[in-house]
């Protein structure tokens, strides 16, 4: 999972100016930002179907945010620029634009060199200068880091380009696990055990997946085990196998502890697994199921899923006092899959209520709850992105399921899976090194 692009500061005085955040994540609701993306100089010839790639890609990724117009080449000043000392900024405000890209495409050993720069028309300064250098068959990365370098140099917030999305699809007969961008490109399949596979969840570090499968015991009993997966060794680590359900599970923010539920006991409850020791710690006890736990981005509490009301709705729990256990939640008839933001202040899940799921979001003190479909099928499986600026659920607004994404807010809707069956259960990865 590491990122093959290699980047080095070009002009350390055009870092400076990276450090100045420009515009306010939400600003677009009101206003978008224009971007001259001016194609850079390549080169060679040969580069030109690579540069075109590179010049997409980004442009979709800026698009994507919905933070940034893109203006048509056909209002660009001349002549195409080459260097700083060419930029007319008078003439590229009048243009509309905001911004501005250029720069130049080069190969040296058979590795791309992309000298960028992007400035600022209406303060005539640069924001960005870097040199990016990686592997010719890795542009779309090297698109994606300078997309990524952007947002944050405008924002001040790490960009979402290089995360990816963790889901369940049928497309093989069977439901295995995937991988792809946070937009549904460069889908990958990750697990090949034909079986029924459940309820994955990244780790921190974003190296490990944890999720359970319908799995057959060697007595020939079947049952819900819950198992890691390595992406550095691609093996696989039996984590929970006692009779009945090992599921749900998700990584405490350090990485060294799993939530998840166990019913060996009788009823489904939720426990604490130490992923060093191997020791389990039960957390809940109450006379309805408790399912779906997840912890907060300080490590401290659980939002969980209980029926213990008579129907299922979202509680938050106490881990050092477990008998704290307070309920947010009591719209609809069932409450489901709850998933923190980044920054702990609100909970995401999804809701029974006019007879569809559909996405609400509430603050952990329950003080506030909004919601974020309606009319568009069913709508399930929430999850933030690490800048906490989207979420991606499972809908069946297209027909089937599918995964989608959208903004925090509830709108920007993209669907991001095609022909992979029905895909459930996505699961937004953390900022991958």
């Amino acid at each position: 999972m590491r990122n093959p692009i290699l980047l080095f500061a070009l002009l350390v005085s055009s870092l400076a100016h990276a450090q100045s955040t420009y515009l306010k994540v939400g600003e677009a609701k009101t206003k978008k930002s224009r971007i001259a993306l001016t194609r850079p100089n390549a080169g060679s010839p040969l580069l030109g179907a690579v540069l075109t790639s590179i010049q997409d890609t980004l442009q979709k990724d800026l698009e994507f945010t919905d933070q940034f117009q893109i203006l048509a080449p056909s209002g660009f000043p001349k002549p195409t620029l080459g260097s700083s000392s060419e930029i007319q900024a008078d003439a590229w405000t009048k243009a509309g634009a905001d911004f501005l890209s250029y720069g130049t495409l080069r190969e040296e050993g058979g590795r791309l060199e992309y000298e960028f720069h992007f400035w600022n028309t209406g303060s005539n300064q640069e924001v960005l200068g870097k040199r990016y250098s990686g592997e010719k068959d890795a542009y779309r990365i090297l698109a994606h880091t300078i997309a990524n370098d952007l947002v944050f140099a405008l924002t001040g917030k790490k960009g979402i380009f290089l995360t990816r999305l963790l889901f369940v699809c049928d497309k093989t007969g069977k439901k295995e696990l995937f991988t792809s961008g946070f937009d549904g490109s460069d889908p990958r399949q990750v697990t090949r055990i034909r079986s029924l596979s459940m309820a994955p969840a990244w780790s921190p570090d974003g190296t490990k997946l944890a999720f359970s499968v319908y799995n057959r015991h060697s007595d020939g009993t079947k049952n819900i085990d819950l198992f890691e997966y390595s992406f550095k060794s691609s093996g696989l680590k039996l984590l929970s196998n006692k009779p009945g359900i090992n599921s749900g599970a998700a990584f405490s923010p350090d990485g060294k502890r799993l939530a998840y539920t166990m019913s060996y006991t009788g009823n489904p409850e939720v426990h604490v697994l130490d992923l060093e020791s191997g020791a389990t710690t039960q957390i809940t006890r109450s006379i309805g199921f408790d399912v779906d736990p997840t912890f907060s981005p300080d490590g401290s509490t659980l939002a969980l899923v209980s029926s213990r009301p008579g129907k299922p709705m979202i509680y938050t729990l106490n881990l050092k006092n477990p008998t704290e256990v307070k309920r947010l939640t009591y719209a609809g008839s069932y409450n489901a899959t709850p998933s923190w933001s980044p920054d702990g202040k609100s909970i995401a899940f999804a809701g029974w209520l006019e007879k569809h799921f559909d996405l609400f979001t509430i603050t952990p003190d329950g003080s506030r709850i909004e919601r974020l479909t309606k009319d568009e099928g069913n709508n399930e499986d929430p999850s933030f992105s690490p800048d906490g600026n989207y979420l991606t659920f499972t809908s069946s607004r297209s027909g089937g399921k599918n995964i989608f994404v959208m903004s925090a807010a509830g709108g920007n809707v993209h669907r991001v899976t095609f022909g992979m069956g029905n895909c459930v259960a996505p699961k937004w990865s953390p900022f991958l090194q």
